[in-house]
């Protein structure tokens, strides 16, 4: 992690300028969900477990708790701490799962090699480490039930966070439609609420595929104009009630209202704790704007107008004690706005709601990426804007989700306890995994990180505990949710590992790749054959049982592999990887298509057009290095770097044109836009542990001026090799993918049997094949079936 902070605060007018629209803008993208909390945190807390009397005491504690919590959570953990620990600019649970694995060997994704390390969004910090943090490191690295357990925490959060994205919609709705008791008897309220409130959610999940963009030019005012409402009916509120509220603030509130309330106090913590949902946005969203940004926007306009808005309803409280069966948002508004308030509160909620069903497709996807997830169909609803994404099945599984915790719940409290508990628990897994990383990769002192686990764990503990309590009230639905879905991923994410496993040891030598020929009876057709495999080295066995069957194979044979690095994203000119396998006539290469947990992939209109296009750049380079040119780099990259399995180095190739005479220069420093040669790759999960990063690259700058390409100038082999590569294209492409069956080896636990036979091989087939995911025209794909015993 390398980001220059110093940036956000340039002193410049240009800079400051755009720093100011980009904290507008956040408003409505992550502090939809935090700003409507107003309307249920006093009707939630007053449920049943605590009561309103005429001394204030319970009211004042509340204040005082909401306040606190308020400013120790958001304000001082996320705004101050969590949002520097962002990976590229990026952040939320993987982005602080991507920093940990970068800076100690505990990943478990397959597939790894020492050249993902030089990437250039493959940022380190290289502090003094000090002797502590490095016991620290070795204690995670040795053990390797650590990694599993630190990649279940991480999966927790994960699905704390889709939890909240099924509840908040129905709680924040269903509390802003509320305000209709008011203004009708409680006979007919009754019969409008529920509905109402289902027709705005389906109306909401029917909109999704249109894509945020559509509607987002007007998400930001609406947001402005709630916070400037509820800060408008906060300060009337206090100066027309009771000026005096503020006192409520000083912590000896809290302790008389425990002492007064007991055990009733510390269950509707339970309550209190909805003040800060949505918090966690800040950190999730944060690769859309700035840490400036949404530092400002909280800290000068969302914070105040909160504390505001909950001061004044405690103010309103404090002299109508005769409301104690109606507390709630609405009551502290006045007759003469109750109507536009309302409009402007469903609107609030639907923006809150609408953030947080975004941010549950993003975490999917990068769930997706890392191979712990499904496949699904992601559709990119904005080709301009990064992120903007909608997966059909999940919308539509959380919409009729959604509907029915509305309808089978009813009241604020049942919701209100279940997404409690889903927010404590993802701020607990951020609080643990931040921990790490100020050891990990900040290396600060273990004392620090352990204060802050401290402070700001017990703190969410202590409402943990409150929400888990109400298990039967409703904290039940999260849970269940999250054990559901832990199970899925992690299941997904071990066949995963244990398919590359057995590809990895089933591999096919290169040997007897070249010994494939006439004398066989095997015979080279034309066009080109992609061959889909999860190995970075050596012949996947499913094109084994391919030649075996099918004893022809095409002239033009790539062996692909596409993969996710732990970083957020990979810039088109480091994405693909490309090598020869065996000598330039036989006419086969490998590439290896690299991926960010946040990128889009495939992203180009025609996979197949950019990959000829990357092993034409490629042709062109091989032919300068054999022709001298790389000499010299050579020589120095040969005394670090051996060849894996006889193929030759893969090479870096960017979007550059390799149309002149090269020059070359030895650089310390990793450029996006480079050339480069040399990688060695991982031959199994466990030698990543043992093999260094590569130190150097060679960047390959282009002579524009010089006509070497031109066709007096251009060598006959690497013409010939050239009109090769396009006369297969002409003839066309097919698509090799292995189509696969797991069965778990005899002996294997009834557990391991259960979890591989039947979950895993029951989500394959119900799940987006790999011809869906990689956009594979139906007329050229050949599917080879294998059976893998793990």
């Amino acid at each position: 992690m390398d980001v220059d902070y110093g940036k956000c605060w340039d002193t410049s007018k240009k800079s400051w300028k755009s720093t100011l629209i980009l904290a507008y803008q956040s408003l409505g993208v992550v502090y939809g969900d935090l700003s409507i909390s107003p309307l249920y945190v006093y009707k939630s807390t007053f449920a049943e477990d605590i009561h309103h009397s005429e001394t204030n005491e319970e009211i004042y504690g509340v204040l005082s708790f909401v306040f606190w919590t308020l400013t120790l959570v958001p304000l001082f953990k996320y705004v101050f701490i969590v949002l520097r620990a962002d990976d590229n600019g990026e952040g939320g649970t993987f982005a602080l799962y991507s920093l940990i694995c970068r800076h100690a060997k505990v990943s478990l994704l397959p597939n790894r090699q020492v050249a993902d390390e030089a990437l250039s969004t493959y940022k380190l910090e290289h502090p003094p480490e000090t002797k502590n943090s490095s016991r620290v490191k070795l204690l995670l690295e040795k053990h390797k039930s650590l990694h599993t357990a630190l990649l279940i925490l991480v999966l927790l959060g994960t699905c704390m966070v889709i939890g909240d994205g099924l509840l908040t919609p129905a709680i924040s709705v269903f509390s802003a439609v509320s305000g209709l008791e008011l203004s009708m008897s409680r006979e007919h309220h009754q019969y409008a609420v529920i509905p109402i409130t289902c027709f705005i959610l389906v109306c909401l999940f029917a909109l999704q595929h249109y894509g945020t963009h559509r509607v987002g030019f007007c998400f930001a005012p609406i947001v402005m104009t709630w916070l400037l409402c509820i800060s408008a009916l906060g300060l009337y509120n206090i100066i027309h009630w009771n000026p005096q509220v503020y006192k409520a603030l000083s912590p000896y509130y809290m302790v008389k209202f425990l002492k007064k309330t007991r055990k009733g106090g510390w269950m509707s913590l339970g309550g209190i704790l909805l003040c800060i949902t949505g918090s966690e946005a800040m950190f999730a969203d944060l690769g859309h704007f700035s840490y400036a940004a949404i530092q400002i926007a909280f800290t000068f306009l969302v914070y105040p107008a909160l504390i505001l808005a909950y001061m004044g309803q405690a103010a309103f409280l404090s002299r109508h004690h005769h409301t104690i069966h109606k507390i709630g948002f609405y009551v502290s508004v006045p007759d003469c706005v109750r109507w536009p308030v309302l409009v402007i509160a469903i609107l609030a909620s639907v923006v809150g709601s609408q953030a947080i069903i975004s941010g549950t497709f993003s975490i999917i996807n990068q769930s997706q990426s890392l191979g712990c997830f499904p496949r699904v169909k992601v559709v990119h609803t904005n080709a301009k804007i990064h992120g903007q994404i909608y997966i059909p099945e999940i919308n539509w599984i959380l919409m009729i989700l959604c509907v029915a915790v509305t309808i089978g719940f009813r009241d604020t409290k049942h919701m209100g306890n279940a997404s409690g508990l889903a927010v404590m628990a993802v701020m607990l897994v951020t609080t643990c995994l931040t921990s790490l990383v100020i050891i990990l990769c900040w290396n600060k002192p273990p004392i620090l990180a352990l204060g802050f686990l401290l402070l700001f764990g017990s703190i969410e503990l202590l409402y943990f505990s409150a929400s888990v309590i109400k298990f039967l009230e409703g904290a039940w639905l999260p849970i269940l949710l999250a054990l559901f879905l832990v199970t899925v991923m992690f299941v997904w994410h071990y066949a995963t590992v244990k398919k590359y496993e057995y590809d990895l040891h089933n591999k096919v030598s290169l040997e007897w790749l070249l010994a494939l020929g006439p004398s066989l009876g095997i015979t080279r057709v034309p066009g080109i054959g992609l061959v889909f495999t999860d190995l970075t080295s050596g012949i996947p066995a499913n094109f084994s049982r391919f030649v075996t069957n099918l004893p022809a194979y095409h002239r033009i044979l790539v062996f692909v592999c596409v993969k996710s690095v732990p970083v957020p994203f990979v810039p088109p000119a480091e994405r693909y990887l490309v090598g020869r396998v065996g000598p330039a006539a036989h006419r086969s290469y490998r590439c290896i298509v690299r991926y960010g947990y946040r990128d889009v992939h495939q992203d180009v209109d025609s996979f197949e057009s950019e990959l000829v296009s990357r092993l034409a750049d490629f042709i062109r380079y091989d032919w300068y290095k054999a022709h001298g040119i790389m000499d010299r780099c050579n020589e120095d990259e040969g005394s670090r770097s051996g060849t894996s399995s006889g193929e030759c180095r893969l090479t870096v190739i960017g979007t550059l044109d390799l149309s002149g005479t090269p020059a070359f220069e030895l650089e310390e420093n990793v450029q996006p836009a480079s050339v480069s040669v040399g990688f060695p790759t991982v031959e199994s999960v466990t030698e990543v542990i043992e093999m260094q990063p590569v130190e150097r690259r060679v960047r390959f700058a282009i002579d524009n001026e010089s006509e070497v390409d031109s066709g007096e100038g251009m060598d006959g082999q690497l013409q010939e090799e050239l009109d090769d590569l396009y006369t297969a294209q002409q003839a066309g492409t097919a698509f090799v993918l292995g189509h696969s069956h797991v069965k778990a080896k005899q002996g294997s636990s009834v557990l391991k049997r259960l979890a591989i036979n039947y979950g895993y091989n029951f989500l394959r087939r119900n799940c987006r094949g790999a011809d869906v995911s990689l956009k594979v025209p139906p007329a050229s794909l050949l599917e080879v079936g294998m059976v893998y015993i793990v």
